[in-house]
């Protein structure tokens, strides 16, 4: 049994639940991945993460590496995403040359990340306008 792994119900599997985070989401970008948030996707659920590398990042073994790494650090820094979202990271195509460390991956998504989760917290509701 994997304890270190993330689980079924906290990555996005179906391919709906992609479409709807490219079509509704919000679209950000670093400098190797683009990030698709789709907040109020699972209301009372933490966020779920998804991830998508194209055959153009590289071969087989690249984009396996950076599959890695992302899951990894979807695991590792759950508690930093958003609430109630679906996380879609989308490696660009010089993101396989660019032989990416856990580190730069995690520099990268985590300053995105709480960007998102600040905006989201600083949004005024309509219980705070009236």
């Amino acid at each position: 049994m994997r304890y270190n792994s993330l689980p079924k119900q906290l990555r996005i599997r179906r391919k709906a639940d992609f479409t709807a985070c490219y079509t509704q989401g919000v679209r950000y970008h670093t400098e190797h991945f683009l990030v698709f948030v789709f907040s109020g996707a699972c209301p009372g659920l933490p966020a779920r993460a998804g991830m998508a590398v194209s055959r153009k990042v590289g071969n087989a073994v690249t984009r396996n590496r950076i599959k890695r790494l992302l899951r990894e650090f979807y695991r590792l820094y759950q508690k930093e995403l958003p609430m109630e979202a679906d996380v879609v990271a989308v490696a660009k195509r010089h993101a396989g040359k660019a032989r990416l460390a856990f580190s730069t991956v995690a520099a990268e998504l985590l300053h995105l990340l709480r960007h998102v989760v600040q905006k989201r917290t600083a949004r005024p509701t309509l219980d705070t306008l009236s």
